[in-house]
């Protein structure tokens, strides 16, 4: 049978019922016809508008003529699509189809997840779980989103491949509606990836803490200039509120975790902790517990400077060999390259000094700069010694005593003896002794000597109270303290004639010294328990520091040729086991001013709370050294860049 108007015959109608065939394409025509007017608005979906006889002209060509049927004929109409127009929109891209699909699979899940939600999609996900799974096309139109059912794309085209084809992009992105369909059902869809359980940590999170006590903000950090104009930084990222900052409005407001202590409550425009007024009113800084709540020494002070209770000291001595001049550069000597941060205290003691003590105090002022005030300085004779501190931590010191003991009475200059000088940080005392010992090679006994009727004779402390009286040794200074180093040029030398010293330094041993460490009066002294009884001494990994040649790296050359020796030393003692711990010990080979080299030591020292009923320096400092040291600073850095402008301004002209 050949249809007419040039149909092909797939669109023939097939064995059904005459009348329920004639009803049911009536109502497929009435359904395809209102489908395609509801996508009237898509520009590549052919609308009934464009051909009004459509139904009319379907109706004529799938009539049979009456003698062709018989009686027990069956006839099933089947509706031809209508052919569609040619695309006129723009292809898609990669990334936007790949955008799609990411877009269409979010929100199929978004539906599945929430059953709540009554879109549009989400109904048509429920109507075709219902129903056998079709071909849906997602619209999307702004905000809305909607699925269209088209029909299965497993029935073949009556009109070929070109008019009605659907492109791969859609046939991907009409897949993921059916995927979602199973998911909500329950199937498990292959080549789908399966949704992924809620991940749960395996232990609970740590509680937040407004906190700024940390090992970044230590006191003992490295000064940076990026850091100096805080308040200008604080200023223009944040504006000021009119409420109040007290801690009572930070619990109220939320601010504050309930684990979190009020010692590490911060304001959000300062490192400084916000005061209590109830605090104020009963703090007193003349009487006070070890735990009390606003103690100025108490341990919560204490937890807020230094987190993990430890200070840094720089501890160092120097023989100057009663130069005049001073070296013209002392960063080398005051800050090695090793470690990152400048320390919180610096100790350095000096014998036989530069005839102008005050000369040498400015020029430590100048080079430490503005962040440190020196909190005490004494001198016996050329004996001097120098205490520098961060200029925030001048409150939590003592009042400073000091004593000196003269080891040579004949003398009329006091060039041989020692200096101590002691104090007490919140609640840990501190003794300073820096002592210049009897000189020669077999001297030893007088050098010992020395040390007995210095720990004997050295009447300290005076007013400032021993934190533990009960461990404390009339006979012995060094016993009623809790941290002590002692520095200075011991005059110890090594049993061993100049060749065989210079023929071990010429082994380019590096840092193993103890081929020559064997020979070291010093330490031989202090094992049998002669000296320095429960001193210690960090490891030695530098060169002998006497006796050198002025402005040379050679040793003594002269007639005498002096044996290299290691003649100054920093040991130490503590009350408490591994309260002092040594980071670095070393020699400064830059300053070559004398015939010493300077040695220094790093130390990262515990301190505990402290009561308030001490009598305390209350921020005492000289100032006046303070000022002349900042202002040597500034000029002389002025005058350094003056000089780089001339060396760039300047020209040299070249006549031929």
């Amino acid at each position: 049978m050949n249809p007419p108007n040039g149909f092909s015959p797939h669109a023939v109608a097939c064995i059904t019922s005459s009348t329920e065939g004639r009803v049911l394409q009536d109502q497929q025509v009435k359904k395809a016809g209102g489908a395609m007017r509801k996508e009237a608005g898509d520009s590549r979906v052919l609308a009934l508008e464009d051909h009004p006889d459509i139904e009319s002209f379907l109706n004529d060509t799938l009539r049979f003529p009456p003698d062709e049927i018989k009686p027990n004929m069956k006839i099933k109409s089947v509706t031809p699509k209508p052919p569609r127009k040619p695309r006129m929109a723009r292809a898609s891209s990669l990334d936007e189809k790949s955008w799609r699909r990411r877009r269409v699979f979010r929100t199929s899940q978004e539906n599945l997840i929430d059953p709540s939600e009554t879109s549009s999609s989400n109904g048509s996900l429920q109507e075709s779980s219902l129903s056998p799974p079709t071909r849906s096309r997602v619209v999307l139109n702004g905000d809305q989103r909607s699925l269209h059912n088209l029909q299965d794309a497993s029935e073949p085209s009556p009109y070929g491949k070109n008019e009605g084809s659907i492109s791969d992009s859609e046939k991907q992105v009409s897949e993921v509606p059916s995927v979602s369909v199973g998911l909500m059902q329950g199937k498990e869809i292959s080549g789908s990836k399966p949704r992924l359980s809620k991940i749960t940590p395996p232990r609970p999170l740590p509680p937040l803490e407004l906190s700024v006590a940390s090992h970044v903000l230590r006191t003992a950090n490295r000064i940076d200039s990026d850091y100096m104009d805080y308040q200008h930084y604080s200023q223009s990222r944040f504006e000021r509120l009119s409420s109040s900052l007290s801690d009572t409005g930070l619990h109220n407001s939320g601010m504050v975790c309930d684990s979190c202590s009020t010692d590490s409550m911060k304001s959000t425009f300062s490192l400084l902790t916000p005061l209590r007024a109830k605090d104020v009113r009963n703090r007193s800084y003349l009487e006070g517990s070890l735990l009390a709540s606003g103690a100025l020494l108490g341990a919560e002070e204490l937890s807020r400077y230094f987190p993990d209770r430890s200070i840094g000291i720089f501890v160092a001595t120097w023989n100057m060999q009663g130069r005049k001049e001073l070296p013209e550069n002392l960063d080398d000597f005051l800050f090695p390259s090793d470690p990152d941060y400048a320390q919180d205290m610096y100790v350095i003691g000096v014998q036989e000094g530069c005839p102008d003590r005050r000369a040498w105090e400015i020029r430590l002022q100048e080079t430490l700069g503005p962040h440190y005030v020196m909190l005490y300085s004494a001198a016996h004779g050329v004996l001097y010694m120098s205490v520098f501190i961060r200029r925030d931590l001048i409150w939590f010191c003592s009042e400073v005593e000091y004593a000196t003991v003269t080891t040579r009475i004949v003398s009329q200059i006091k060039t041989k003896g020692a200096l101590g000088i002691c104090f007490t940080f919140f609640g840990t005392s501190f003794l300073f002794i820096t002592s210049h010992f009897t000189s020669g090679d077999g001297k030893v006994y007088e050098r010992i000597l020395d040390y007995n009727k210095t720990i004997q004779a050295l009447a300290l402390p005076k007013n400032v109270p021993d934190t533990n009286p009960y461990r404390s040794s009339p006979s012995d200074v060094t016993t009623r303290f809790d941290e002590v180093f002692w520095f200075g040029d011991f005059n110890f030398r090594l049993n061993k004639d100049r060749e065989s010293v210079e023929s071990i330094l010429n082994q380019h041993l590096e840092k193993d010294m103890s081929k020559l460490l064997q020979y070291d009066q010093l330490i031989k002294e202090m094992n049998d328990g002669a000296i320095f009884k429960g001193f210690q001494e960090a490891a030695i990994h530098f060169r002998p520091s006497y006796k050198f040649d002025i402005g040379q790296d050679c040793y003594d050359t002269t007639s005498k040729q002096r044996t290299p020796s290691y003649t100054d030393r920093v040991i130490y003692r503590s009350r408490h086991k591994d309260d002092i711990h040594a980071v670095k010990y070393s020699s400064c080979s830059v300053v070559k001013t004398s015939d010493h080299r300077p040695v220094y030591g790093l130390f990262r020292v515990k301190v505990r709370p402290g009561r308030d009923n001490i009598p305390l320096a209350a921020g005492q400092f000289d100032r006046e050294l303070y000022l002349i040291g900042i202002k040597r600073r500034i000029t002389s850095e002025l005058q350094k860049r003056q000089e780089i402008k001339d060396q760039k301004s300047s020209s040299v002209c070249t006549v031929s």
